[in-house]
């Protein structure tokens, strides 16, 4: 989709093997994160299992003065945030198709002790029950299924009543 761009998030926390520094996060220091907090770079930001992860408003500005798509890969607490300055985004929730098998993702991804994959299924527990504030949700049993999905949403969306700038219609149309 090459509209769609990956926001790529700020986080304090260290990177996983195989992750990027600006390509899957922008990795900082707490002490700079807490700065930028301060100057009101993030447009969302929260704490997640003892970590910091936000959202450049700046980068996600530049992008929609482009006219580029954002594809923001962030928790509840996140989406609320984004949801009361973007009132206009399309807000989709991907959940695994159960627990086991998140629990398996999670310990497959060999990058969390015992404990921390327990919190983060004890917090999922919790996030999805809020699965009907979103206006669609994938299960991501099939990541080409789940992928075919995202862009169906994609291109119904462009196609919506709502994305219409009535002055188009109405130049045209008189």
């Amino acid at each position: 989709m090459p509209n769609l761009h990956f926001s790529v998030s700020f986080t304090t926390r260290d990177p996983r093997p195989g992750e990027l520094h600006d390509k899957d996060y922008t990795f900082i220091g707490r002490d700079e994160f807490f700065a930028m907090i301060d100057r009101g770079e993030f447009v969302e930001w929260a704490e997640v299992h003892g970590a910091l992860y936000g959202t450049s408003r700046k980068r996600i500005e530049d992008s929609l003065r482009k006219g580029i798509d954002i594809l923001l890969d962030i928790d509840t607490q996140g989406a609320e945030q984004i949801r009361k300055a973007y009132k206009e985004g399309v807000y989709i929730f991907i959940i695994p198709p159960s627990m086991q098998i998140l629990k398996q993702r999670l310990e497959q991804r060999m990058s969390d002790s015992k404990e921390q994959i327990d919190e983060r299924l004890k917090r999922a527990v919790l996030e999805i029950k809020s699965y009907p504030l979103y206006d669609y949700v994938i299960i991501n049993d099939k990541i080409d299924v789940a992928f075919k999905q995202l862009e169906a949403i994609v291109i119904a969306h462009k196609a919506s009543t709502k994305t219409i700038n009535p002055e188009w219609i109405e130049e045209r149309f008189q």
